[in-house]
């Protein structure tokens, strides 16, 4: 009998101990729970998708690495990563940390050769201060620490520009700097402090970042927005409104990937509380592909979509406290009327971007139009779908009253509803292209629809609008054909709910189809920085002949003076 208790505790304790085990990572045992921003990156995926020595072709990197102030240790470094010791082709991390005195950024990595690592490190820090702690050696030299043991470092930089202070707090630091000195940080218990964590206090332990490790990806993102957000300045209109619901332990993870002519980024929300549990409540909403193949217009330029069900919306105000001040009733609607007018799809679009002579351009206190100036016009239109036609009327009544109050007779827009649509634009055409009868399948609308909400935007289209202005002078043109050889269009879609998130993806593609996107982001930066290097040279010239010409007239001028 005992025997069989025993293999039962077995039974039991095993299943339990990998469910534990894999609810845990090890990339996240050395980031502080509280890290604000996370960027991992695959070393071996990223050098195989784009060699160093491709990177060192890149004019920039040239200049960088031909600059003689430069020491010979980052020389070295740069000719070959790894005669810093570092293994690059593991997991390289950053990290982000916001606090009371500013903040401090890390630096993580695995350690392919110990004593080469120190002896570079020592190198670099030149007179830093050595210590060892637990097994861990620090050199320290402000503002930056290194901590490593035989598999991994750490590197820890003071920034403190990252905490963000409302006016008061600004004024009562400035006020105390005559009185006490400004404290500054131990940068070398800061780093010591990351090898000492507790599993319980760093990302380790974390599901959301577990979940994250676990996903394929050249680049993972973590995004703790409730620490982002954490002594920014509030502003006073917002106090009596309780956004806190809103950022209260928000995590933004995502994954990105270069890939052959496009970058793909697959990325998920988390939430605390009754927001979550609004999002699983009332899940389940599309986008309404009929709604976007209304979309008027020659050359779509940018589309948003949106499907929700309108007793969301009721509870995300409700719950913020919002609700208690719109006094809607003042101008013709109740909050009811507002929920029940609502279908359930939203879209916004732009087209026919051009660039246009402006006539409204005038010279300083005079009547006349300064010649040459253009700016953009396009056709913009907003849509809705009518629940309540009744309670809609209200709002639009509303509506028609505000826009007499701001634009009197000579308004802006236009608007017009039928029995299921409601649109408005900048022209009387977009809206009657809308509510007629329309069948356009756009190439994007399968690509964005089937979750609550999906955009484009035809990058092609906006660049091509701008093309007179772009290519006035050859450095210019280089940049805008560049430029419009590399991007093509971006693709959005997401919001639905799953194992405790809202997933979202975000398509970026390229003209190149058949060229890994990470190895086009390293040409297309070439041709820029080349070009950079170019307008440099012409400036300095320009600078030079303007300083020959004035300091020939300075010497004609001494030598009139002495004629005289």
């Amino acid at each position: 009998m005992q025997i069989h208790f025993r293999r039962l505790m077995i039974i039991c304790i095993v299943p339990a101990i990998f469910a534990s085990c894999a609810k845990t990572n090890t990339q996240g045992k050395l980031i502080p729970k509280e890290a604000a921003f996370v960027i991992t990156m695959d070393g071996k995926s990223l050098s195989a998708k784009l060699p160093w020595d491709e990177i060192k072709k890149n004019p920039l990197f040239k200049e960088i690495n031909d600059d003689s102030s430069l020491p010979a240790a980052l020389k070295s470094l740069l000719d070959n990563p790894e005669t810093s010791g570092v293994n690059t082709e593991t997991d390289l991390l950053f990290f982000v940390v916001k606090d009371s005195i500013g903040g401090y950024i890390g630096f993580e990595g695995t350690v392919k050769d110990e004593t080469i690592f120190k002896a570079f490190n020592k190198q670099i820090a030149g007179s830093g201060v050595e210590s060892e702690k637990d097994d861990v050696q620090f050199i320290s030299k402000f503002p930056v620490c290194v901590g490593w043991t035989k598999e991994k470092f750490v590197y820890v930089f003071d920034v403190p520009q990252l905490y963000q202070t409302d006016e008061l707090t600004k004024r009562m630091i400035r006020d105390s700097i005559s009185v006490n000195k400004v404290r500054a940080r131990d940068i070398g218990a800061a780093c010591k402090a990351v090898f000492a964590l507790k599993e319980s206090n760093s990302l380790g332990k974390d599901e959301r970042f577990t979940g994250l490790m676990k996903e394929t990806g050249d680049v993972h993102f973590w995004v703790n927005a409730e620490q982002i957000i954490k002594g920014g300045s509030t502003n006073t209109s917002f106090a009596m409104i309780d956004l806190d619901k809103f950022y209260e332990g928000s995590v933004t993870t995502a994954t990105m990937n270069f890939e052959d002519g496009r970058m793909m980024v697959n990325a998920k929300t988390y939430a605390l509380g009754k927001i979550i549990d609004i999002f699983k409540k009332y899940s389940g909403a599309k986008v309404n592909e009929e709604m976007i193949k209304r979309m008027p217009g020659k050359d779509i330029a940018g589309v948003m979509a949106l499907g929700f069900k309108p007793e969301a919306l009721r509870e995300l105000i409700q719950l913020t406290g919002l609700e208690g001040l719109l006094n809607l009733n003042n101008i013709g609607f109740s909050f009811d009327d507002l929920i029940k007018a609502n279908k359930g799809d939203i879209l916004v679009g732009v087209s026919d971007v051009a660039l246009k002579p402006d006539t409204t351009a005038k010279f300083m206190d005079q009547d006349d139009n300064m010649p040459g100036m253009k700016r953009p016009e396009f056709n913009f239109i907003f849509a809705a779908s009518i629940g309540n036609k009744e309670s809609f009327n209200k709002l639009i009544n509303a509506g028609e009253k505000l826009g007499h109050q701001f634009y009197g007779d000579k308004k802006p827009f236009s608007f017009s509803s039928s029995s299921d649509w409601f649109a408005l634009s900048n022209n009387k055409q977009s809206v009657d292209q809308f509510l007629a009868p329309a069948n356009t399948n756009f190439d994007f609308i399968n690509k964005i629809s089937g979750e609550p909400f999906g955009g484009y935007l035809d990058i092609q289209t906006v660049l091509k609008a701008f093309k007179a202005e772009a290519t006035k002078d050859s450095s210019a043109k280089i940049a805008y054909e560049a430029t419009l050889n590399m991007w093509s269009n971006i693709i959005w879609k997401g919001g639905n709910y799953s194992d405790g998130g809202i997933s979202h993806t975000v398509e970026i593609n390229l003209v190149d189809k058949s060229t890994n996107s990470l190895k086009q982001l390293n040409q297309y930066a070439a041709k820029l920085s080349e070009l950079y290097k170019e307008l440099r040279r012409k400036q300095k010239q320009e600078v030079m002949a303007f300083q020959d010409f004035q300091s020939a007239e300075d010497t004609t001028a001494t030598r009139s003076g002495k004629t005289k």
